[in-house]
């Protein structure tokens, strides 16, 4: 059966990442690190550069030249992202420093505003630690109680434990949609359906998702999403949260400044209209500027195509990787994304990602900011390889032979 891969002119996406072509420790690199930060192809790094050569100035209030072309394209990555997740409207799209920052802004905007003593925040036991800390802080500032549905072996979600724990407590369910470390895909729609027949609002953690999956925010009906631009080809330290319109409108600014006024006296002040009330100071507005470049380069590959090859590669690594002696998989969820978890026999982690290093091979090793998982699993980390759309089998063949090299110079 032909590959995805085979279908894709892979040789001419490659030739878009120029970070790609070149060689660490003498190795041609293999970048397989891509929940952390995806690669950026040239038309987001000339985004950038043509930004700041040509149009480099302030938002928004400027009359000149420069700074209404800045303003302009700004505004159109806002529009772009609004066409990308289907929003109903460019306002509901808000810009921050990326995925921690949305739950952030959620958890302070909207839970400190209307959690109280009594009321019930539910998470799960595979979040990243940017969609527990968040919650643990309000949780102590309001009185409310923060609960956890538990996960199986396979590090998914026990559905019969987030009915038992939902109730009309619950005023938020906050979960990710893709499990970084795992790589399970959480059944959202339905959980989502089920939050709101108790009357709770839901976020989403998109960090993963965004990159893997298309996102419908009108078809899931969720009421909050965040995520970051690094992670889907786009420029670090910017992101999205998506709010529905009647959320945002009810919520206050947890940051002054800037954009964010519409009148200020020395006895009060009235905040801007949505988007811009929660967008305080000078924001990154030429890596804003790139990142709809990032979403171009998407949308050209198309959504179809982009999962075909991830999951081609998934399942191709997962059965070459299986095959190794020693390989111990970590999150078997039935419903996976690009991310394959493990560890070998015997091999510490961190030493394996220096090994790998050493041939060339760049994967993920640690705990992945998700410690509770990893005390679940009994384990101390994981060494993980995340694919993107620019991998090969041939890199996962490579990989393989590495990992058996390395499982027997530590069995001899």
């Amino acid at each position: 059966m032909m590959s995805v891969a085979s279908q894709l002119d892979l040789t001419k996406i490659r030739e878009e990442f120029p970070v790609l072509h070149q060689k660490i420790n003498g190795k041609d690199l293999i970048y397989m690190d891509n929940a952390a930060t995806s690669q950026k192809p040239k038309n987001v790094i000339d985004a950038l550069t043509h930004y700041y050569e040509n149009n480099n100035a302030n938002i928004h209030r400027g009359i000149h030249s420069l700074a209404e072309r800045a303003t302009s394209d700004y505004e159109n990555t806002r529009k772009s992202i609004k066409s990308f997740i289907n929003a109903n409207e460019s306002e509901e799209i808000i810009f921050t420093k990326g995925t921690t920052e949305g739950i952030n802004l959620v958890s302070q905007a909207y839970g400190r505003k209307f959690l109280k003593k009594g009321d019930e925040i539910l998470i799960t036991g595979m979040e990243h630690h940017s969609n527990i800390v968040p919650w643990q802080i309000v949780a102590g500032q309001t009185g409310a109680t923060l609960k956890v549905v538990p996960i199986n072996e396979h590090g998914e979600m026990i559905w019969e434990e987030f009915e038992r724990l939902l109730s009309e407590k619950t005023k938020i369910v906050s979960m990710v949609y893709i499990s970084n470390s795992l790589g399970t895909i959480n059944p959202v729609k339905a959980i989502i359906e089920k939050a709101h027949a108790v009357g709770a609002k839901v976020m989403l953690d998109g960090a993963q998702a965004a990159p893997h999956s298309k996102l419908d925010v009108i078809d899931l009906n969720c009421d909050f999403l965040a995520f970051s631009g690094h992670k889907m080809y786009g420029p670090t330290g910017m992101g999205a949260l998506y709010g529905k319109r009647q959320l945002l409108e009810k919520m206050d600014p947890y940051q002054g400044g800037g954009e964010m006024i519409k009148e200020v006296t020395f006895e009060a002040t009235t905040y801007n209209d949505i988007p811009y009330k929660f967008e305080a100071g000078t924001p990154n507005i030429g890596d804003v500027i790139a990142f709809q470049k990032a979403i171009e380069f998407m949308e050209g590959i198309g959504h179809e195509a982009l999962l075909q090859q991830e999951n081609d590669l998934l399942e191709y690594g997962t059965k070459t990787l299986q095959a190794i002696d020693g390989f111990q998989p970590v999150g078997t969820a039935k419903n996976k994304a690009s991310v394959i978890s493990f560890n070998l026999e015997g091999v510490h982690p961190f030493d394996l990602g220096m090994f790998l290093d050493a041939k060339g091979i760049a994967v993920r090793t640690g705990h992945h900011c998700t410690q509770p998982i990893m005390d679940h699993f009994g384990i101390e980390g994981t060494a993980r390889a995340s694919f993107a759309v620019y991998n090969t089998r041939e890199e996962i063949d490579v990989l393989a032979e590495a990992l058996k090299d390395i499982h027997a110079k530590f069995h001899k």
